[in-house]
């Protein structure tokens, strides 16, 4: 008899097991938990945005990045002692709104207490920050759970840089479920934001370490680029924009800047080099905003996908900085 309670006991364990594994996010996922949860996020964003539009751009690298490294489970917020978490790892050195997240997590922390997850928090807001600079509007199925693990290494290793090849970007992507199509879409992010020199300088002053420039780079932007902006090599502070003169308004510019040879990063100009993505850009340019809209739409929230964890995989951080002790 022991033995059959003891084989039941197990039974049910695995059944547990089998319903986290496959639990799924859903559309409302928080509307009996935390009914207020996503129009707190909502409004905290439009409220924001307004007075500082370039956070757009700073919350959607904030979700690439994220989900890169161990699916979308906020282990870029996460703190370490050691300087050993992924906030450390060189490509994201320049990623902010940190303290952004926090807020809003304050906020909801304060309507529903270790309920919503800071992943959850950092997709909503993304996506709701982009709405807010006239952008696309995507669904964003809610249910993520909060890793435990930030790794710099891991973040280094899987997060695509600026001066990526055609075939780095598609094997990065690759090994997040991404295809060639989601890489030209996800990069069109680029239509808003902004770099500093040391991301795309070497294609100005040290190309192929001869103190030459980048073929593959307009001489007229180049030349713009070194007089008004990167003046040196050495110049780890000046800002530029991502798409001059359109960097606040989500369309199609960076896509037209690319087929000029002005996209700024050397990931940019690799668009060129393949047949697919090369063609998918001229599709795009030669439609209306409107199919970027959508295109873009879908990616992102194929994006928000990877490697999510749910059900009871993870945690609910109390705070996004650390793990619950």
């Amino acid at each position: 008899m022991g033995s059959q309670n003891h084989l039941g006991v197990l039974f049910l364990c695995f059944i547990a097991l089998i319903g986290s594994s496959q639990a799924q996010l859903q559309q409302g996922f928080y509307a009996k938990s935390c009914p207020k949860a996503e129009k707190i996020i909502q409004d905290f964003v439009t409220q924001h945005i307004r007075n500082a539009p370039s956070l757009a751009a700073a919350l959607i690298r904030m979700h690439f990045h994220d989900c890169f490294v161990r699916g979308c489970d906020a282990s870029v917020l996460l703190n370490s002692t050691t300087n050993q978490a992924e906030k450390n790892a060189p490509p994201n050195l320049t990623v902010r709104g940190f303290d952004f997240i926090d807020r809003i997590k304050s906020l909801v922390e304060a309507e529903c207490p270790g309920v919503v997850s800071c992943a959850d928090i950092i997709t909503l807001a993304a996506r709701d920050s982009i709405v807010a600079t006239g952008g696309p509007f995507w669904n964003v199925p809610t249910g993520r759970r909060d890793g435990t693990v930030s790794n710099l290494l891991e973040a280094r290793n899987q997060i695509p840089a600026p001066t990526s090849n055609i075939s780095t970007l598609q094997t990065l992507f690759g090994n997040q479920g991404l295809d060639l199509k989601d890489l030209v879409l996800l990069s069109g992010a680029h239509t808003i934001g902004i770099s500093h020199c040391p991301s795309f300088s070497n294609r100005l002053y040290n190309f192929t370490g001869k103190l030459d420039q980048d073929p593959n780079l307009d001489s007229e932007y180049a030349t713009n680029l070194k007089t008004f902006k990167c003046k040196s090599i050495n110049d780890n502070t000046t800002k530029v924009e991502m798409d001059p003169g359109s960097r606040k308004t989500f369309d199609l510019s960076y896509y037209r800047n690319v087929l000029k040879r002005r996209g700024l990063f050397q990931s940019d100009a690799a668009l060129l080099t393949n047949s697919v993505t090369k063609s998918t850009i001229t599709q795009l340019v030669e439609g209306p905003v409107e199919n970027f809209f959508a295109e873009f739409a879908k990616s992102v929230e194929k994006m928000g996908r990877i490697n999510v964890k749910t059900g009871t995989q993870g945690e609910i951080r109390k705070h996004c900085a650390v793990v619950n002790s």
